[in-house]
């Protein structure tokens, strides 16, 4: 998370430095920015549609709540996997989104979430291999205001945090699929409070680790890009029984735990127990 930070800082004052100096008519080249800051000068592989495929829709309905899925060609395998996927949207006040981080265990490095867009934008996800090549994948969304949109529903104190962790399927090849969200209004810092004419302080959750049997599956540094109510779609391995732990950090270091027992049922299916 720290370097993750320390990116979307250094982001920000590139850009301020070249907003100071640009001319009017011109803009900074965000993701020139975002590209060197994360990839140095490592070559970038795109298209790459057998590797990493992007979907977003061209014009979203609703900027404060963009459905984002990334999906890559192949399994996860102990020889060749997705180490890293980040989630870059250019034009974001905070453009990188969130970093995922998978192991083998993974299954496949597939993700689904839901995103902030707060101006027209290239959106892209960008697949790192174990080997440490990189692969893009790159689309433009038409979606405005998104970051600086006040919060959908009432704020609800009591149900900060509450967690909702469900198995959705499971493959012949053992991959079980899951869902976690988590009730969180992921503000921004950039939404006018309409009463009182002040923007609503930033608070949102910054991390999430999802681990089965003990074993790291997926974690993410996120941040307010994500959309109120952060929802996250993913796979893991789960030929044994055994427990499916998630939890989630905020910003004001509050942590959320959740745990779902799962008993494989035999090749491709799995059952699980209420989350406690």
């Amino acid at each position: 998370m720290k370097h993750a930070v320390v990116v979307l800082c250094w982001v920000g004052l590139v850009m301020n430095a070249s907003a100071a100096t640009a001319d009017a008519d011109a803009a900074p080249d965000i993701w020139a920015l975002v590209r060197t800051s994360l990839f140095g000068d490592r070559p970038i592989h795109e298209p790459a549609d057998d590797v990493v495929r992007l979907r977003v829709p061209a014009r979203a309905a609703d900027a404060a709540v963009v459905p984002l899925a990334v999906s890559l060609g192949s399994a996860q395998s102990d020889d060749r996997y997705v180490k890293a996927l980040y989630v870059v949207i250019d034009r974001n006040p905070s453009p990188v989104a969130a970093i995922f981080r998978f192991t083998p265990r993974s299954g496949r490095a597939d993700i689904e979430t839901r995103v902030r867009v707060e101006e027209y934008t290239h959106v892209r996800a960008i697949a790192e291999m174990n080997t440490g090549e990189l692969y893009a994948a790159t689309r433009y969304v038409k979606a405005a205001g998104g970051c600086s949109a006040p919060a959908a529903k009432s704020s609800d104190t009591s149900a900060l945090g509450r967690m909702r962790l469900v198995l959705e399927d499971g493959t012949a090849e053992g991959t079980a699929t899951a869902r976690l969200s988590v009730m969180h209004p992921n503000h921004s810092g950039l939404a006018m409070d309409q009463f009182t004419r002040y923007y609503t302080p930033a608070y949102f959750v910054r991390s999430i680790a999802v681990s089965y049997r003990g074993e790291p599956v997926m974690t993410a540094d996120v941040d307010f890009s994500i959309s109120e109510n952060p929802s996250v779609r993913f796979h893991f391995i789960a030929r044994e029984a055994g427990e499916l732990k998630a939890q989630v950090v905020d910003t004001k270091d509050l942590t959320f735990e959740t745990v779902l027992d799962v008993n494989p049922l035999g090749a491709g299916k799995a059952s699980a127990e209420v989350a406690r």
